[in-house]
């Protein structure tokens, strides 16, 4: 009954987390009434987004293209001997901006989940042990998200650093069970932080 192109967007918004039929319909036709600029700015932004960004290369954090390291990794004041490991790029905007963490990242892009297929070999766990292997590292907090896919990795994580004879701590329970960092507030996530106890 649509034309393509509107079907076509409609499908594409379909697929994006948290957007259904009924919402990805009323943003088609949101655009589609909207100012050309609008819609250009949209198709621009998409682009740049895939084009103008890469990965840092010694945290895996999100940066511009064209750095080898993000700006946290290029700091000299940041103290390199202290690791948060964290789930996504979200995580490490919300632990910045309490402003109280002075160390460095390491993103895994995903936590385990046998049931959705992902093992450790899709995350970026083995330049997290090359980067611990290196001997710079002497705390790594483990800042994955309380969930039980976090538990499970955080765990996992555990296991394979202990024999680094390294500080291991993760964060303490200050944050909601099943919530995400990128959603807590910041007094929450100060706690957490500053709380953070031993794994045992």
């Amino acid at each position: 009954m649509l034309p393509d192109p509107i079907q076509n967007l409609i499908f594409a918004l379909e697929r994006l987390p948290g957007i259904g039929p009924k919402t990805a319909s009323r943003l088609a036709f949101f655009l589609l009434r909207a100012p050309q600029e609008l819609s250009s700015a949209l198709a621009e932004a998409l682009t740049d987004l895939k084009t103008k960004t890469g990965f840092c290369q010694e945290c895996l954090n999100i940066t511009t293209a064209w750095r080898q390291r993000c700006e946290v990794c290029e700091n000299p004041q940041r103290d390199s001997s202290v690791l948060c490991v964290v789930e996504e790029p979200l995580d490490v905007l919300a632990l910045e901006r309490i402003g109280a963490y002075r160390g460095k990242y390491h993103v895994l892009h995903g936590v385990l989940s046998p049931i959705e297929g992902i093992g450790p070999d899709d995350l970026k766990i083995k330049l997290l042990i090359e980067r611990v292997r290196r001997g710079a590292v002497k705390e790594v907090i483990l800042a994955t998200n309380p969930s039980m896919e976090g538990d499970a990795t955080a765990l996992y994580l555990r296991q394979l650093l202990q024999p680094f004879n390294i500080h291991l701590t993760r964060l303490a329970r200050g944050l909601p069970v099943g919530g995400d960092l990128e959603y807590a507030d910041q007094n929450t996530l100060l706690r957490a932080l500053t709380g953070r106890q031993e794994m045992s």
